[in-house]
């Protein structure tokens, strides 16, 4: 067996420089958007006064909850001892850090005026869930941060379980604080439901195990180091079990709504006659972004393959936007129900399907939070140790790590 030491990656190839300046260009991109929204306001967006969350929040929500589940690979191995995913926990921690950050960029800049996050964090309304996701979030990224340090500093090495427990309790909370401001949005007939927070804590798995194994896979392909098959087959294996999992809530979520009288008109919008909605949630978020990733997961031939697994965690991800995009702007979408069992018709868009499309700006913000959380992952594992030298199967995980 061959012993485990961190090293950082050279970084000085033409690949990295090409990813660098692409990740810089996505970004700049991004803040151009946030420019002209600021100067313009927010009419040059899809968003109105009906649908007041877009697609900016679509890829902030995402991040968010997938920095949650990008961390359950050190939390596997710290929480739950299991020797085999020790090497990965480093990465893991990083990644969830850099997803978070990535996240909450796109909200702030989305407020249109950044400077108001200033106010968010000086007054505090402990009645609003809002307010709870500013300490939630600040404090993940503090717990993780303190996680890692004891992780890479060997002098601090038996404290890295205490750390673990504590990042793990804590993702927990704040995914169910993240999946709870639509659980508790009662006057929307698609978020009164206690069921969003579970949800949304098992999504987190799904999504987060996605990103991570492909960082995982670009890193050590894109350096030249060897990653075995081992590791990747359970990694893979589990996230086989969280896309069922998140299947699973699906299912109940809908047939709960269907059993409820109350909610059959937002269940009938989102699953028959919701036109682009409909099209998301069966194609999109049912189809590509499960049953397809599944089947191509556990397939006898088709699931030993790098390029299925990295598609299937492709796919995975692409249904997970579907499902965010369902769920926040779908729910918008369906009209208030303002007076159950009557009929309401008025100039102030009383019982209409409210319209959306998500304009350039939009998307191009979306996508440069994201840019930005790679880009954070990018440079930190050329700065610091966070990669084994080698992951490959004759690695034993049981040794003790080093750094060089």
């Amino acid at each position: 067996m061959k012993k485990l030491y961190y090293r950082q990656i050279e970084g000085r190839s033409n690949g990295y420089y090409a990813l660098l300046a692409g990740l810089g260009l996505l970004i700049l991109l991004g803040l151009l958007a946030t420019l002209h929204m600021e100067h313009e306001g927010h009419y040059v967006t899809g968003m109105t006064n009906q649908i007041v969350w877009g697609m900016p929040h679509v890829f902030a929500v995402f991040l968010i909850v997938a920095a949650s589940g990008a961390l359950n690979v050190a939390s596997i191995a710290s929480v739950f001892n299991k020797k085999a995913y020790k090497p990965l926990a480093p990465l893991s921690a990083l990644l969830a850090i850099a997803l978070l950050v990535g996240g909450l960029v796109v909200l702030v800049l989305d407020l249109g005026h950044p400077d108001r996050l200033i106010t968010a964090m000086t007054h505090f309304n402990m009645k609003s869930i809002f307010t709870w996701n500013i300490l939630l979030y600040t404090g993940f990224i503090a717990i993780v941060a303190i996680y890692l340090w004891t992780m890479m500093d060997r002098t601090v090495n038996k404290y890295t379980r205490y750390a673990g427990f504590s990042a793990f309790i804590w993702r927990l909370i704040l995914t169910t604080g993240t999946g709870s401001i639509f659980g508790w949005l009662v006057a929307r007939q698609a978020y009164d439901a206690a069921i969003m927070a579970p949800m949304f804590i098992v999504m987190s798995f799904s999504f987060g195990l996605a990103i991570f194994i492909l960082v995982l896979m670009a890193s050590y392909i894109g350096t030249g180091r060897e990653l075995g098959n081992v590791i990747l087959f359970r990694l893979k294996n589990l996230l086989g079990v969280f896309i069922a999992g998140v299947l699973y809530f699906v299912m109940v979520y809908h047939f709960t709504n269907l059993y409820a009288t109350e909610h059959h008109g937002i269940e009938s919008f989102i699953l028959t006659s919701g036109s682009i909605y409909t099209v998301l949630f069966w194609g999109v978020q049912i189809l590509l972004g499960s049953i397809i990733p599944l089947i191509l997961l556990y397939h006898p031939a088709l699931g030993k393959s790098w390029k299925v697994i990295a598609t299937a965690s492709v796919l995975v991800i692409i249904g997970g936007l579907a499902q965010l995009y369902v769920i926040i702007i779908g729910g918008q979408a369906y009209p208030l129900v303002l007076f159950p069992g009557m009929e309401v018709s008025s100039s102030f868009y009383d019982g209409v399907v409210n319209s959306y499309s998500p304009s350039i700006y939009e998307i191009a913000l979306g996508i440069g939070g994201a840019s930005f959380a790679i880009l954070i992952v990018a440079l930190a594992i050329k700065i610091l140790n966070f990669l084994p030298h080698t992951l490959d199967d004759s690695i034993d995980p049981h040794v003790n790590v080093t750094s060089s």
